[in-house]
């Protein structure tokens, strides 16, 4: 235990009536950031993990240089061409943000910087880059600034040709841009009061008023919006948890949208387009999706025409039209696939070298092309971009992740292993380790897991990571219910009532890799962050002995307070996945793991929670106030720390070298933790 002394936060007693029960909320106080209390308190928190890290500063530097010595400071992405321009941005050695540039022809004409990050980030302390978007004719680039970490973000136009900014500049915008192919227009979407994208837009260059083109009023839906590949649509996309529409912009005109296909509680549909026909994914007729077409000039749903029947283990994940060929993404074990479909009906699969995997598609704007762009990696390979003949059935390295230091893949051993969980489900595990490791319980182990929203936890390489590795550490990833590994059955299983399955599932996994002598509790730390942050306040309330430490970075764990006020962002937009608090049986489901309403008097683990302060997803008070209220009821003399990034959001910092730190700092934590 340290010697020094923790802030304790302020008691407020608030009275807070739901559903006829009245429970007591010491730390309400700390929502209101104009209260100078809450700003000291989280600065005084800040100074406090400060004083207790300083005996690891030379390990937090040691790790800090490790990661960055793997890393080419001076380097450049693979070039993607968009007709005669080649695109790609790069980065320079003691710069935090990459240069936007392009060359005409091929790699060795001049270069044109099209943005550079580090001047626009020059006189403020956080910078993100939102849209990025190219006119069809290149010769005008739209752009969009983030400059505090609450997404919110303001567009801007850059005219390609002269260098000048224009005076069009648009406030309260979102992700999602596209040009129409008149190169005058575009589309993009703004948020509402609380910080939901819901209106589409149509703005023409030089004109005041936009025209308003779609506005959601159903506040459970948010919107999206892309450009097909083949230039002809723009599709405006309305998703919840649940359901999904599409509406339809002609890109050659600035005509209304047109409705595709109205929604319908628990069906999901995305849209492509190819020639005369949209492809459409959905749900409808079963829940890993199949795919249908559907006549461009009569899209109705009496014309849909089955193209890829529904398979029960495999799941849909994407359609790639191009000119002579259809790229599907599929998933299938856990694992991803690529189903190429030329347009004679003759398909294949690729494929790839390693039993376990992470594939995804990469960025693929042309359509008259043979070649399909697509990123590899796992546990123990650095990202490789391989540009992939779909005719010649030929793959070409573009460019691998350089590593320096020496690193040699051979070295280290990754492995998938199946722990059940409560009620007999298999939970997927991905192991990598430096080879020589015993199965004796003596092993520090790392287990991360995230388990919310149907997303998928790939086994990726990550450069950082060798840091624990080299130091004896195992690194696992638990594939839980809640994400769709297996599936969108997969997801089903750990959202609404059946929530808790993604808490056993990651209690299931850390038992069976202590049982089988992987690590032990004394060695054992967990990681989570955002949702997986909730994961990790919801394991440590139910098995706290299981664990002996805990990073949660920005960890949504406040979950009833925040399910019940709708003014907050995602709060209703998420009744799909979490359940709607105002119907009693959903409300009572929460509070039963919530991990703020659920602190109990037990010997906690050692934890590190962050928060960002300008976070628009999991307000900064939702750690601060657990901290503060573990603080008053944890029996351990185990380290609690809160790190508030004052400058930021969700991500952290947004600087590479700033977030390298980030990661450093977490990492010394751990070690120290196991000292």
């Amino acid at each position: 235990m340290s010697a020094l002394h923790p802030p304790r936060a302020k008691i407020v007693p608030r009275q807070i009536t739901q559903h006829g029960e009245t429970r007591i909320d010491n730390y309400f106080w700390l929502r209101d950031r104009d209260d100078p209390d809450t700003i000291a308190y989280l600065e005084a928190e800040n100074a406090y993990t400060e004083e207790v890290m300083a005996p690891a500063k030379a390990l937090e530097d040691e790790l800090y240089q490790e990661m960055l010595g793997r890393i080419l400071q001076t380097d450049t992405s693979a070039p993607v061409r968009r007709g005669d321009w080649l695109y790609y941005s790069r980065t320079e050695e003691g710069c935090q943000y990459a240069v936007y540039c392009r060359k005409r022809g091929s790699m060795d004409a001049p270069e044109e910087i099209l943005l550079d990050c580090n001047a626009l980030a020059r006189d403020v302390p956080y910078l993100r880059l939102g849209n990025f978007a190219v006119s069809p004719d290149q010769s005008l680039l739209a752009y969009s600034l983030d400059l505090s970490g609450d997404e919110i973000y303001t567009l801007f136009i850059r005219n390609l040709e002269t260098g000048e900014l224009l005076a069009d500049r648009i406030p309260n915008t979102y992700y999602g841009l596209a040009w129409l192919n008149d190169n005058r227009t575009l589309v993009y979407i703004t948020l509402d009061d609380a910080l939901r994208p819901c209106r589409a837009h149509l703005h023409r260059l030089g004109v005041t008023e936009d025209t308003l083109l779609l506005e959601e009023p159903d506040e459970r839906f948010h919107l999206t919006l892309h450009k097909s590949r083949s230039r002809r649509f723009v599709f405006l996309q309305l998703d919840s948890a649940a359901s999904s529409e599409v509406h339809y912009i002609d890109a050659d005109s600035a005509a209304a949208p047109h409705l595709l296909y109205a929604r319908n509680d628990n069906v999901e549909y995305d849209v492509e387009h190819h020639g005369d026909h949209f492809y459409i994914r959905t749900t409808e007729g079963g829940r890993n999706y199949r795919v249908v077409t559907a006549p461009i000039a009569d899209p109705r749903r009496e014309n849909w025409v089955e193209w890829l029947p529904h398979r029960a283990n495999v799941m849909v994940e994407s359609v790639e039209p191009f000119a002579n060929h259809i790229v599907v993404e599929e998933r299938e074990n856990g694992l991803r696939r690529l189903r190429i479909c030329a347009m004679d009906g003759v398909e294949h699969t690729v494929e790839m070298p390693e039993p376990a995997y992470t594939l995804s598609i990469g960025d693929n704007p042309e359509f008259h092309t043979a070649a399909v762009r697509f990123t590899y990696t796992s546990l123990v390979t650095p990202p490789a971009v391989y540009d992939y003949d779909m005719a010649a059935r030929r793959r070409t390295l573009v460019k691998q992740m350089p590593v320096l230091g020496g690193y040699e893949p051979e070295q280290f051993e990754t492995l998938r292993l199946h722990a059940p969980s409560h009620d007999g489900a298999l939970v997927p595990i991905s192991l990598v380790w430096r080879k020589g490791a015993l199965r004796n319980g003596a092993n520090p182990l790392l287990l991360y897991g995230y388990g919310s929203y149907g997303i998928s936890i790939d086994a990726a390489f990550v450069s950082d990571r060798l840091s624990l590795l080299e130091r004896g550490f195992i690194y696992a990833i638990a594939h839980i219910r809640g994400g769709e590994d297996l599936g969108k059955p997969w997801h089903d299983a750990g959202k609404l009532e059946h929530k808790k399955n993604t808490f056993f599932d990651f209690i299931a996994a850390a038992e069976f890799l202590i049982r089988e002598g992987y690590t032990s509790p004394s060695r054992l730390a967990i990681l989570g962050g955002s949702a997986g942050g909730l994961l990790m306040g919801a394991v440590i309330n139910m098995r706290p002995e299981l664990f002996h430490a805990v990073i949660a970075k920005v960890p949504f764990v406040d979950v009833l307070n925040t399910a019940t006020d709708p003014t907050l962002p995602l709060t209703v937009i998420e009744y799909d996945e979490w359940g709607n608090s105002n119907e009693k049986p959903f409300w009572e489901l929460i509070r039963s793991y919530s991990p703020y309403d659920n602190i109990q008097p037990k010997p906690y683990p050692n934890m590190l929670v962050t928060a960002g302060l300008n976070d628009p997803r999991v307000s900064y008070w939702e750690p601060a106030k657990w901290v503060a209220k573990l603080r008053a009821l944890k029996t351990s003399d185990n380290l609690l720390l809160l790190r508030t990034n004052l400058a930021a959001g969700h991500g952290g910092a947004s600087g590479r070298y700033d977030k390298l730190r980030e990661t450093a700092q977490d990492y010394a934590f751990l070690l120290k933790a196991s000292m």
